[in-house]
């Protein structure tokens, strides 16, 4: 009997992805990234944030292919001499993190608000649309900026999980817009269609005509959206801890390690800001090409 992986494999989309060098490629270095990420306290040669380790006559020594470097370090040390390399590791998987907690509540939202708005139409459709207007009409990293600025005033000594929780939010509150949008078109036209009128004949209630029946229908879109959207996040995460709103200094993320390196990019230690980048470079590139190949995959005119 077939595994369910087998069985993904011998589909159309597991056939496009088996074919697509540019797609395993990716799959690859994504699935890399997460299980550094995840399995950070087994895979880093060090812990970077316990600073019973640190020692600061090793910091901002090179990378270990030049001429003052160890390979106790290999991608050298920051100004506090932290190894590059396992900050890299911890503060990929903040960025994931947050990445693809405010995607998912990006898409929870804005799902249900498409539904809501393309199934029932009327006044709710029009309030919703205008609100998201009104969203679109504001850059999001400002939205951003203000959120994760407010919320810091407010709780200055907030601990570290209600830090990461305005950050995912003031990610996720412009977000939404797009898959709600994106769903409400879809929604719009499955709505008149011969299933869902025959599910209104029989007296099923209007709710669960949308989870049942129009809801799988609507979430291709949704899903490439948000498999390009999880590198959006990542990188916007990284602009606003780089900016210094972002993720608290005891837990950085990349947009932090990438703000440090940048006070000693023209001194000469340009490995502290470079690794860093490149790694950001990394990470929001597969997912950006997963998200490509997803969206080929899934439309049959590309077949």
């Amino acid at each position: 009997m077939k595994t369910t992986l087998a069985r993904w494999l011998d589909s159309d989309v597991g056939y496009s992805f088996r074919t697509s060098p540019m797609a395993m490629v990716a799959a690859a270095i994504a699935l890399i990234c997460v299980f550094c990420s995840v399995f950070a306290g087994w895979v880093a040669p060090h812990n970077p944030f316990d600073l019973a380790t640190l020692e600061l006559s090793d910091a901002r020594l090179p990378p270990a292919w030049s001429e003052m470097g160890t390979w106790k370090y290999p991608l050298g040390t920051d100004d506090q001499g932290r190894d590059i390399l396992s900050a890299l590791i911890y503060g990929a998987r903040i960025s994931l993190v947050v990445g693809l907690a405010s995607v998912v509540l990006s898409v929870l939202v804005g799902v249900a608000f498409g539904l809501l708005a393309g199934f029932k139409g009327g006044w709710i459709d029009g309030l919703l649309m205008r609100l998201c207007d009104v969203m679109l009409s504001f850059p999001a990293i400002l939205v951003a900026l203000l959120i994760a600025g407010v919320g810091r005033a407010l709780f200055p000594n907030a601990h570290e999980s209600l830090a990461f929780g305005v950050l995912i939010i003031s990610i996720s509150l412009t977000g939404w817009v797009q898959y709600a949008r994106t769903v409400r078109g879809s929604t719009l036209v499955e709505r008149n269609k011969e299933y869902v009128q025959a599910a209104r004949v029989t007296g099923v209630s209007p709710l669960r005509i949308m989870r049942k029946h129009v809801l799988p229908n609507v979430m291709g879109p949704v899903l490439v959206l948000a498999t390009i959207q999880v590198a959006t996040a990542i990188i916007t995460e990284a602009t606003l801890s780089f900016l210094g709103v972002g993720a608290p200094p005891t837990s950085p993320s990349l947009g932090t390690l990438i703000r440090i390196g940048n006070d000693y990019l023209f001194s000469g230690e340009w490995w502290i800001t470079v690794f860093p980048g490149a790694m950001l470079v990394l990470i929001a590139l597969s997912v950006n090409l997963l998200g490509d190949w997803l969206r080929d995959a899934l439309n049959p005119r590309l077949r």
